[in-house]
């Protein structure tokens, strides 16, 4: 996965009445009108660049760039396929994420026969690796390969764009620009579109008056899964047995963090193996969570402050867990500032 990515941050609504919802478009309102610092918001569009827009309270308060523009999400479609997983459980198609993908009819080696959805989502399975499921850490695209082509062709047994658009699932959400999945099942979409999405995520599983997957799924799931103490995995070629094939990138990445941080195929703002004195991001709200794509796109979330930031093609710099002088942590230091936050 590259460097740069894009975000998407958000924060949560207090109550499930006070949410607002776009209809066929987002409403908008000047960022003044929601109690936000402009100069702040200019600064945050100066540094990232690129194409995004920035929701609060459920209105459009800022965008920069095409509007538009259908973007490949790379790895922030990744939280859509445990999105897709939460529905399939509801469903009854999928016992609990903790039901082996074995049962399913891959033929795995002896090793990998206990593989479960929520290792899979945890980057944590050992596909294409040399330890057994749960037993190391690494950013696996081979591994996210396997989850979509697991719950495409094997659980749902039907074309990715019909299922991930039934309106029982995401197609409730009255995508403005278009939304389609990819051969590889990644998301493409505009970022006013991504920004439902979060929206999405940010409200619990509703949207308008439905609640489209049970709130209980966010709570239980919406947390890091891949243990604090979790080695990384050792060094050793990607055996891609099943030939599976990628989702994007190889299957031993982003080693500076990950333990303690992820789960379901978001990242947390938790103290991680690799950072224990320090969260991923220190100077921004506990609860913020992101998903993270190469070239710039990605999705976080501040569950406190009603807000949703989606950045296409962003100057997001490095990851770097737990040091205030990163991209990472300023862009969203000035979001949370944006909105009156003082600080941990």
């Amino acid at each position: 996965m590259n460097a740069v990515l894009f975000i998407v941050a958000v924060v949560l609504t207090a109550t499930p009445s006070e949410a607002i919802f776009p209809g066929a478009s987002w409403e908008e309102r000047t960022p003044e009108s929601v109690g936000l610092d402009i100069s702040r918001l200019n600064q945050l569009e100066q540094q990232l660049g690129g194409r995004g827009c920035i929701i609060k309270d459920g209105y459009l308060v800022k965008t920069w760039g095409d509007q538009e523009q259908l973007t490949d999400w790379a790895s922030s479609s990744a939280p859509v396929l445990s999105t897709l997983l939460f529905f399939a459980v509801s469903e009854g198609l999928v016992k609990s994420v903790d039901q082996p993908i074995a049962e399913f009819g891959w033929e795995l080696k002896e090793k990998d026969r206990g593989i479960t959805f929520r290792q899979l989502g945890a980057m944590m399975s050992g596909y294409a690796r040399p330890e057994g499921p749960g037993k190391a850490w690494a950013y696996n695209d081979f591994a996210m390969q396997l989850y979509q082509m697991t719950l495409f062709d094997k659980v749902f047994k039907g074309d990715a764009n019909t299922v991930a658009l039934d309106l029982k699932h995401l197609g409730s959400l009255g995508f403005q620009d278009g939304l389609t999945l990819t051969e590889r099942r990644r998301v493409k979409a505009s970022v006013r579109d991504f920004a439902r999405i979060a929206w999405f995520w940010l409200n619990h599983g509703r949207w308008g008056e439905k609640q489209l997957l049970p709130n209980r799924f966010f709570e239980e799931f919406m947390k890091p899964q891949a243990p604090f103490d979790l080695p990384a995995t050792k060094p050793a070629e990607q055996d891609d047995y099943l030939n599976v094939g990628s989702y994007g990138g190889n299957s031993d990445q982003l080693s500076v963090c990950g333990p303690g941080t992820y789960g379901f195929n978001w990242w947390f703002n938790e103290k991680g193996r690799t950072h224990p004195e320090a969260r991923m991001w220190p100077d921004v709200p506990v609860d913020s969570v992101m998903t993270i794509g190469a070239r710039g796109n990605c999705s976080a979330l501040i569950p406190s402050l009603k807000l949703v930031l989606v950045s296409a093609g962003g100057n997001w710099g490095e990851i770097i867990p737990g040091k205030p002088e990163t991209v990472f942590n300023q862009v969203l230091k000035l979001l949370a500032e944006s909105a009156g936050y003082k600080g941990p």
